[in-house]
């Protein structure tokens, strides 16, 4: 049997690369190392989920001042300070990326700081030229937003540059209707910025409830976003004070910024993937069987370069998956059914489960729904609302979708999320003793089908 450098080099060092390594490496034993051309902890740490959520929460102060006051606080005039906030967010993205790297340095995982591709099935090549052998190699390389094909696009930024800003601008433009824009929307709104949003379809967020993303976007217009669908930019060029946007609706504005949020795509150019004989997909991903193993046996892939599901704890999940797989002799398929999830608009979407629409085209089946004001809302004059959705089979009375719409409605779906992993059904959900007063009691208490189709 071949002598390799390594029993697995992985390249790319965000949150799947990085867990599949330590695993591998303080687990089994395994000799492993890693090449990130970056930094470490991927587009989650670095350039995602918590530097986002980080600004979500950043944004909802102004509201929460707001509120505060008709509950009898005495407070002042509250303003933001991007100055303040930016030094903070950087130190903790820094000692996020040093527990990363720790983490690696104690299972005993060798670094290579810099970019990798493959040189052939067992030899992966460094930039600085040295080559190294290994018995596996595991793409984790992620992916990367993408500007349109516009003219003077290079004007715009993308979700990666929001974080770098030197400054808050006065107004901005955000093009696209997905989870990412529409979080942006609302961070940007509430940190004070005058915030326009573009999207080429019908309505926002497409692919989930059609009833949640349609409250969304009258939550989001009711909290100042100036939401424009089935709109699209025509033309951008550099003004006296920003960018000139022409727009499909007949609009022409100056906006301080233009955000791009109009999607994204694997890393896998320029890897040398398909000389080797690794098959790519739409859009550059990388085609995997059901063990995330390629075509060449001794490549695999997990997370956001081969498209399958883009979330952070999947990408994960496919990590040790792998690692059961390739290094316990256990052959494991990562699991991708009923996946919860939540968007960080304002307000929050928890979704598990197939939507209305799908449901519908799949079975018979009966809606649960209610929508209110919440009680803290309520009690402050505002006029927020709230969703609560069940989707139920008729025949096995399993709960197919829950979808909530509300402030913690991520935290919320994960215990629901539970419930529908496990296949509970209406009757089970109905047994459960509500916590008053609560939002998420309505969940449990939804006794008559709002419909049935």
């Amino acid at each position: 049997m071949a002598d390799f450098d390594y029993d697995l080099f992985v390249i790319g060092g965000g949150s799947g690369g990085v867990r599949a390594a330590r695993v591998a490496a303080g687990e089994t034993g395994a000799k492993v190392a890693i090449a990130e051309e970056s930094r470490y902890g991927g587009t989650c740490v670095i350039r995602g989920c918590v530097p986002k959520k980080l600004m979500v929460f950043a944004s909802s102060y102004g509201g929460l001042v707001d509120e505060g006051r008709e509950y009898g606080w005495d407070i002042g005039e509250a303003t933001f300070d991007w100055g303040q906030f930016k030094p903070k967010l950087e130190a903790e993205l820094d000692r996020l990326e040093g527990v990363y790297q720790r983490l690696l340095d104690g299972s005993g995982v060798e670094r290579f700081d810099q970019r990798a591709k493959l040189a052939d099935a067992h030899t992966v090549e460094l930039a600085d030229g040295t080559r190294k052998t290994a018995k596996h190699i595991l793409v984790a390389t992620g992916g990367h937003p993408v500007r349109p094909d516009l003219e003077n696009a290079d004007l715009g930024i993308v979700s990666d540059d929001i974080f770098h800003l030197d400054t808050l601008p006065k107004s901005i433009l955000i093009i696209g209707g997905g989870y990412i824009a529409c979080e942006f929307a609302g961070v940007m709104a509430g940190l004070g910025v005058k915030t326009t949003q573009y999207y080429r379809g019908a309505q926002i967020l497409r692919g989930f409830d059609d009833e949640a993303r349609g409250l969304i976007a009258e939550e989001m217009r009711a909290g100042g976003i100036d939401l424009h669908c089935g709109t699209d930019i025509l033309e951008m060029s550099k003004a006296d004070g920003g960018i000139r946007v022409k727009a499909t609706n007949g609009t022409e504005e100056v906006f301080e910024q233009v955000l791009f949020a109009t999607g994204r795509k694997p890393n896998s150019d320029d890897m040398g993937l398909e000389d080797l004989g690794v098959k790519l997909g739409r859009n550059g991903a990388i085609e995997v069987d059901e063990y995330s193993q390629t075509a060449v046996p001794s490549v695999y892939a997990i997370g956001d370069v081969t498209d399958r599901v883009n979330l952070t704890p999947v990408a994960i999940r496919e990590g040790m998956a792998f690692v059961e797989t390739v290094f316990k002799g256990n052959p494991t398929s990562p699991d991708h059914d009923l996946i919860p999830t939540a968007v960080f608009t304002q307000p929050e979407f928890g979704t598990v489960g197939l939507s209305e629409e799908a449901a519908r085209d799949q079975e018979p089946i009966e809606v649960y729904v209610t929508s209110f004001k919440p009680m803290q809302s309520s009690f402050a004059g505002r006029s927020n609302r709230v969703m609560m959705k069940l989707i139920v089979s008729q025949e096995s009375r399993k709960v197919l979708g829950c979808h909530i719409v509300a402030p913690q409605a991520g935290e919320m779906i994960q215990m629901a999320g539970i419930a529908v992993k496990m296949g509970a059904t209406k009757e089970d959900f109905d047994r459960t003793v509500a916590v008053h007063p609560t939002m998420a009691e309505e969940i449990v208490t939804m006794r008559n089908p709002t419909r049935k189709s």
